[in-house]
C-alpha cells in the first residue's frame, strides 16, 4: 500500500511514518522543506510535481497546517487558517485530478471543534459543535472557525471516487521529543505538573498507537465517512490528568497554577491560555459502534506505557 502524508514531518507524521513503515507499506511524505529520503517537496498551496505522488496512491492522510502552540496574534491565527484551508484545498484538487485517485482521504481536523464543557460528552451524533458557548473568552471561537473550515474544504472537495474521512483528534501522547506528552513530562519533573485554574477542565487524549491504530482500522472499514473522533473513551479533568502523570514519573509534588499564572507562563512559552484552559470532554463514538479496541482506554495505563518508553527512547 503507497501513503502519502502531507505535512508529516512533526510529531504526528512520524508516529504514523515509522508505524506504517514498519508494517511493510511505502510512505511519502510532502513538505516544505525535505531533508530525508521519501520526502518530496511542496509549498501546500499550489499544484507542482508532488501531485504525481497521489496518482495512483492508495490512502492521502493530510496533516499539514501552522502549529497551534503559539501566541493567537492576528498574524498567527491567519497563518493557522491559511495553512490548513489551503492545503486541504490543493490536496482536494490533487485528488480530483489524479487519473487512479486514492481511495481514501483522511484529513486531520481536530477535537476542539466541540464547545467547551465539563458536563457533557461530545460524541459526533450528539455533539456540540463550539464558537458561540457563553462564558469563555471570544476569541476562543476562531479555534472553532478554523476547524470548520478545514472540514469544510475536505467536504467541498469534488472526488466522487474517494471516501473522506475528517480526523478530529485529540492530543496525540507519543514520547518523541517536542509533542505534547514531551511538554507535559518535563513540567511534571520540574515540580510544575498541577491543577491548572482548578484544574476541573477535560483533557482529550490518545496514546500514539491507538492513533496508528484507528488509522488503519479507517483504511479497512470502508463504511466510514465524514467526522471521526480520535480519542480515547475516558477523558479526565486536566487535576487527574496529572496526578497520573505525576504518579507515573513518580514525581510527589505539582504545584497549582492560577488562571493569571497560566496566562504569564503562556505568554513566556509563546503559547495560548486556551490549549490549558478549553474544557475538551470528547469520546469515539463512531470508532466504538464500528467495533474499534484500545489497547489503552484509561490514562492510567497510558502514562506508564509512555513514561516507561520515554526513559528507554
Amino acid at each position: 500500500m503507497k501513503v502519502v502524508l502531507p505535512g508529516g514531518t512533526g510529531q504526528v507524521g512520524g508516529v504514523l511514518r515509522r508505524a506504517l513503515t514498519a508494517a511493510g507499506h511505502e510512505v511519502v511524505v510532502l513538505s516544505r522543506r525535505p531533508t530525508r529520503a521519501g520526502e518530496v517537496e511542496w509549498d501546500g498551496r499550489t499544484p507542482g510535481a508532488w501531485t504525481k505522488e497521489i496518482d495512483g496512491s492508495d490512502v492521502v492522510v493530510n496533516l499539514a497546517g501552522r502549529s497551534v502552540s503559539c501566541r493567537y496574534t492576528p498574524e498567527n491565527l491567519r497563518a493557522m487558517m491559511d495553512s490548513r484551508v489551503d492545503s486541504a484545498r490543493v490536496v482536494g484538487e490533487a485528488v480530483a485530478d489524479a487519473a487512479r485517485p486514492p481511495a481514501l482521504w483522511l484529513q486531520m481536523s481536530t477535537a476542539t471543534i466541540y464547545a467547551h464543557s465539563y458536563d457533557t460528552a461530545h460524541d459526533e451524533a450528539s455533539g456540540v459543535i463550539g464558537g458561540t458557548e457563553p462564558g469563555v473568552p471570544g476569541y476562543w471561537g476562531y479555534s472553532v472557525d478554523i476547524a470548520r473550515a478545514w472540514e469544510r474544504a475536505q467536504r467541498e472537495a469534488d472526488t466522487p471516487d474517494t471516501r473522506k474521512v475528517a480526523l478530529r483528534a485529540a492530543m496525540v501522547m507519543s514520547p518523541d521529543r517536542g509533542g505534547v506528552f514531551d511538554v507535559l513530562s518535563r513540567l511534571t519533573r520540574l515540580g510544575l505538573g498541577g491543577p491548572v485554574a482548578g484544574g476541573r477542565q477535560y483533557m482529550s487524549w490518545i496514546h500514539d498507537r491507538d492513533f496508528v491504530g484507528a488509522v488503519e482500522f479507517l483504511i479497512a472499514h470502508e463504511e466510514l465517512t465524514g467526522p471521526v473522533n480520535l480519542a480515547a473513551p475516558h477523558p479526565l479533568p486536566q487535576r487527574d490528568f496529572m496526578r497520573t502523570l505525576r504518579r507515573a514519573h513518580r514525581v510527589p509534588v505539582g504545584l497549582p497554577a492560577t488562571r493569571r499564572m497560566a496566562e504569564a507562563g503562556a505568554f513566556a512559552l509563546r503559547s495560548d491560555t486556551e490549549l490549558l484552559l478549553k474544557s475538551r470532554r470528547v469520546v469515539p463514538g463512531r470508532l466504538l459502534d464500528a467495533g474499534f479496541s484500545f489497547t489503552h482506554e484509561r490514562w492510567g495505563t497510558a502514562a506508564w506505557d509512555l513514561v516507561g518508553r520515554r526513559r528507554g527512547r
